[in-house]
């Protein structure tokens, strides 16, 4: 497996050529089915040598050649198994190249020395099957560069210097010296072709393997992306309507690119009605008076580990957690799916959690205490708003089990008779005098009943005697301290740790784990955190950095195995695949060989696709126009005919090379010369557009394959034609410069495969029907000759094993570069898809939490600490719709409370709309409550430099929330003008220090606490209809700004006694906030 790590490299990190998996990967896609063929093709060549041989002759006068062509074929037999099972033998690529390369290289020289042939050996003989061994070292076999230039270098020079050595005692009319400088032009043309050939093809091999390395980690990374943003969907929303509220937010998101608008006049309604479910809300007594001890660690860890806690319990009996509200807690029982047991569920939680309390009372010597309320009835449940969406419940069953818990008894179970109806006989219970307690539980008749805990007649008699020794322990540590350092002792998940696991398991997984956790003694826990300071020195828990780092490296370590795994699989699949003879789901074949995308869109892509390198396709044509002309100057006679043919083609070469180089040779020169200007602009233009390129190619592989036979002897011989020496050997460099012409045609990588195969399959046919009815070939045709000597049927087999090797090396080429094209719109898109999902992420979470505090949660390293926060001036602001509650009914005509939420969401969402205008960019919401509005503005300031803002800037923050309260009461008086309602709103304001934080790991939430927080809710519940409240502090600050406010004296204010209050003007300003 390749060191880890390896498989996260940048745009512009080198891949190592030598890497294992990328010469795996190399074989897979060109090695092995590139030397399949190479094997096929020189089987049916000796296959077809031997058909020939025993047409002509008796094999047995050649035996050598025979034995030696019957033991290459079986040879090859042998190694076409072995590499077809490549996953056995992939690794022995070299060994197999080697032993092609000498099976060849011994039959070459075996055709040449035949001790059958009566012939001399002429130095012309077997040139193009050794330029065919040079050019597939470099093609076809799996060599590197080096080993391919060691190769063919072998082949050439000692061709030219063994043929040298026993041609040099034969006379001939043309220099022996001629000869071997045009066989080594030829050997030359032919390794430089297939060096170019060799480079391009590894260079787009390493191109693709990083494209497919990077597509299958963006793969992985989608993978993750979206099992973080189902976690963190769940973690927001029940599955049963996430999936809905996910559709919406990607349909947000095209909306925000494409820039169009809803055509419907009504935003979408995410609520569904349930039936027979039992609703429970609990509430910590005595936690107001414990959190105004808390540093804002403190306050934020004791509610995470407690309302965990809870969590965990109502996992254990099957409850859904609806909302956190300060330390309120409340929970329903039979949703999504009704359960008949719903009732015991809840009476269970509410027993369990009254016990838990009752446990942080023993232990620490506290004084809290758990209330809890519950009924049995009908509930709408779902989300509404735009934005900070929270999952909640309505009806009047819900507010009835709201007035349970507030007439309920500490550390009871307060339920009504509809849902001891439900519990049969589960559990004993006794009168619970609810309407004397509450004066709309005494109003509506309700009858009420207090749970009878079974744990309470079998608890040891020593429990009384242990508390008191767990809290000695403790008694000169702070009261929210000891809390803290106990309820630590839980293990709560942290909010979104679960997203930084690679599986993105939910917390909901790990509390079964945890539920067998045995509490940890005050004591103990003193001495666990020794070292730790919860008023702020250190922020980590305890934990050592190894396991971390371990944690941390494992898990990145299990993603590099995964990426591995997937990059073998494909592997896998490239070996397997054949989709150049068939159909697949990205490609189809036509009569079986042409190659096409299934996706129209695709295939025009991949023709119109820029080759930036072709240019250097027209270079290498020129190289081998120039290697023709060597040829031909050695060898033919040197006719003005010769030098006026090649001329012509040169400059048809040099032209295209000159348009090709135009932009970059003579850019200086177009700013004066304005028709250089349209060259240069014409030259960018060949790599772009395919109806430039194409005709610049065929004209110039069309000169070459023309410019190779252009030349031969026209004139017909009269009476008995003798061929003489020169003749017989010039004759077969016309074949060796055909041959050529061939090579340029394939070295066009990129180029249109069909072109390539039109061009090929003309020449072909052309240079058969020519040399087959050439008189010197026929003349020279002697039955008695040895058919390896014989120009004319060499000359054919020759040409049929050029023209088969390069139309398959051409269409591999072709599948090659679709896979490539494929391979990057692959990529392409799955990158785009996985940009949407991060903004979906991101999305989701600034819809739970602001996005400064989502960039503490999500990213590239999520942060699994605490957030937690004080802020010394923040604006806090609850907005009511009293009137709602008057309006809200349960009938058959409104389907059962349906149609009024519907209401209400476009209230609450057109509230949310105005959150989007840049005036309020510094409000945040907070949340709804039934039909109260919460915002809070002075949230924004980064951690540390709240200080820093000035005064003027602080009170600014205020003056832009009354605004926004302005804002909403113009909202709200249209909605009434197109419902025909009436409705005002109650809004409350005060300001001062907050703490703010993240609780909760089933459901982060995102909430602020204070006394702040508590006089603003106070201002809006004893406000008026129609104004804004706020305390006398308020009031200075917004007179400073020019506001109005008129007085309106002493209230009794809960818990804070009499406050003089004071109401905003607001009949001038309103108008003006929209």
């Amino acid at each position: 497996m390749p060191a880890k790590g390896k498989y996260f490299f940048n745009e512009h990190d080198g891949c190592k050529i030598t890497d294992p998996l990328y010469e795996k990967y190399r074989y897979s896609s060109q090695q092995h089915p590139l030397l399949l063929f190479l094997l096929g093709i020189v089987f049916a060549y000796y296959v077809t040598l031997i058909v020939v041989l025993c047409t002509r002759d008796d094999p047995r006068e050649h035996l050598t050649f025979t034995v030696a062509v019957c033991v290459a074929s079986a040879i090859f037999i042998v190694i076409y198994v072995l590499v077809y099972i490549e996953s056995l033998f992939w690794c022995r690529l070299k060994l197999f190249a080697a032993v092609i390369w000498i099976c060849l290289l011994v039959l070459g020289y075996v055709s040449v020395f035949d001790e059958g042939s009566a012939s001399q050996v002429a130095a012309w003989e077997q040139v193009p099957f050794f330029l065919f061994i040079i050019f597939t070292a470099y093609t076809m076999l799996p060599f590197g560069m080096k080993d391919a230039i060691v190769v063919s270098s072998i082949s050439a020079l000692s061709h030219i210097i063994v043929l040298t050595i026993v041609a040099s005692s034969k006379e001939q009319e043309t220099p022996l010296v001629f000869q071997v400088l045009a066989n080594a032009s030829i050997f030359v043309c032919g390794s430089l072709m297939g060096a170019f050939h060799k480079h391009q093809i590894q260079d787009a091999s390493l191109d693709l393997y990083r494209y497919t390395l990077k597509c299958i980690q963006v793969q992985m990374k989608l993978k993750i992306e979206k099992r973080q943003q189902e976690s963190l969907l769940l973690s927001i929303l029940p599955a049963h309507i996430s999936m809905g509220m996910k559709l919406a937010i990607i349909e947000r998101l095209k909306e925000t690119n494409d820039r169009k608008k809803h055509d419907n006049n009504f935003h979408s309604l995410y609520v569904k009605r349930h039936q027979n479910v039992s609703i429970l809300y609990a509430d910590i007594v005595g936690f107001t008076r414990l959190a105004s001890d808390c540093s804002p660690k403190e306050l934020v860890v004791m509610l995470n580990e407690l309302f965990g806690k809870f969590d965990q319990i109502a996992k254990e009996n099957e409850c859904m957690r609806i909302k956190i509200l300060g330390d309120c807690y409340y929970c329903v029982s039979g949703l999504p799916v009704s359960l008949p047991v719903h009732a015991k569920n809840c009476v269970k939680m509410g027993l369990d959690m009254c016990e838990a309390i009752k446990q942080v009372r023993e232990a620490t010597g506290v004084d809290i205490n758990m209330r809890v309320g519950i009924h049995s009835g009908n509930v709408l449940c779902g989300v509404i708003g735009l934005r900070k969406w929270q999952y909640d419940v309505w009806s009047h069953d819900v507010s009835l089990a709201n007035r349970m818990e507030s007439a309920g008894v500490p550390g009871r179970v307060h339920i009504t008779e509809a849902t001891l109806n439900h519990l049969g006989k589960a559990y004993e219970v006794e009168e619970g005098n609810g309407h004397l307690r509450d004066p709309y539980l005494k109003a509506m008749n309700i009858t009420t009943y207090l749970v009878i805990d079974p744990r309470s007649k079998q608890r040891a008699s020593n429990n009384h005697q242990i508390s008191e020794a767990r809290v000695h322990d403790g008694l000169k540590i702070r009261a929210s301290v000891r809390m803290t350092r106990y309820l630590e002792s839980w293990g709560a998940a942290r909010p979104f740790a679960h997203l930084n696991h690679r599986e993105s398991v939910s917390s909901d997984t790990s509390a079964p784990g945890r539920k067998h956790r045995k509490e940890v003694t005050l004591h103990l826990a003193n001495r666990q955190r020794a070292s730790e300071s919860l008023d702020g020195c250190r922020t980590e828990r305890v934990c050592p950095p190894s396991v971390v780092n371990y944690k941390n490296t494992s898990q990145k370590g299990r993603m590099e195995e995964d990426i591995h795994d997937k990059m073998v699989s494909t592997i896998e699949g490239l070996s397997s695949a054949k989709p150049w003879c068939g159909t697949t789901d990205d490609f189809r074949g036509l009569c079986g060989f042409l190659l096409f995308f299934v996706e129209m869109g695709l295939e025009k892509e991949y023709r119109t696709i820029p080759i930036p390198k072709l240019r250097s396709y027209f270079v290498c044509a020129s190289v081998v126009l120039l290697c023709m002309f060597l040829v031909q100057i050695f060898i033919m006679s040197r006719t003005a005919k010769l030098g006026i043919s090649f001329g012509i083609v040169a400059l048809i070469m040099g032209l295209i090379l000159c348009i090709c180089f135009a932009d970059k040779c003579w850019r200086s020169c177009s700013e004066r010369w304005p028709p250089v200007r349209y060259l240069c602009t014409f030259s960018k233009k060949v790599k772009t557009m395919p109806t430039v390129r194409l005709p610049l190619a065929a004209i110039a592989i069309g000169s070459l394959l023309i410019i190779a036979v252009f030349n031969l002897p026209t004139t017909q011989p009269t009476g008995n034609y003798t061929a003489s020496a020169t003749d017989e050997s010039a004759t077969p460099y016309y074949t060796y410069c055909c041959l050529l012409g061939f090579i340029a045609c394939s070295v066009f990588l990129r180029m249109s495969f069909e072109l390539k195969l039109i061009l090929l399959s003309g020449g072909v046919v052309g240079y058969f029907i020519i040399f087959n009815t050439w008189q010197p070939l026929n003349v020279n045709n002697d039955t008695q000759r040895f058919i390896m000597k014989d120009p004319r049927i060499m000359t054919n087999l020759y040409l049929a094993l050029f023209y088969v090797t390069l139309v398959l090396l051409s269409k591999q080429i072709d599948y090659y570069c679709r896979l490539d094209c494929l391979q990057k719109n692959k990529f392409k898109k799955e990158h785009e898809e996985f940009e949407t999902m991060e903004n979906v992420n991101r999305l989701l979470l600034e819809n739970v939490l602001p996005a400064h505090v989502a960039a503490h949660f999500i990213g590239d390293k999520l942060n699994e600490d605490w957030y937690h926060q004080s802020y010394d001036c923040v604006c806090v602001m609850f907005a009511s719709v009293p009137d709602f509650k008057v309006f809200y009914t349960e009938c058959d005509v409104n389907k059962e409370g349906l149609e009024c939420l519907r209401l209400l969401n476009e209230i609450i969402a057109d509230f949310d709309e105005l959150l989007l205008k840049p005036k309020f960019s510094g409000v945040e919401k907070i949340k709804t409550i039934g039909s109260t509005y919460m915002a809070a503005s002075g949230l924004c300031v980064t951690p540390g430099q709240e200080n820093n803002l000035d005064q003027e800037r602080q009170h600014a923050q205020i003056g832009i929330m009354v605004e926004f309260a302005m804002g909403l009461m113009t909202k709200l008086d249209g909605i009434n003008r197109h419902s025909f309602n009436n409705f005002r709103l109650r809004v409350g304001i005060n300001h001062g220090p907050v703490i703010a934080g993240v609780i909760g790991a089933r459901k982060p939430q995102y909430d602020i606490w204070g006394n702040t927080v508590n006089v603003a809710s106070r201002m809006e519940s004893t406000g008026e209809l129609g104004k804004i409240q706020v305390t006398e502090e308020t009031c200075k600050i917004l007179e400073s700004l020019g506001y109005a406010c008129e007085c309106r004296g002493l209230i009794n204010v809960k818990g804070k006694g009499e406050l003089r209050t004071y109401f905003v003007c607001t009949d001038t300003a309103k108008s003006q906030v929209l």
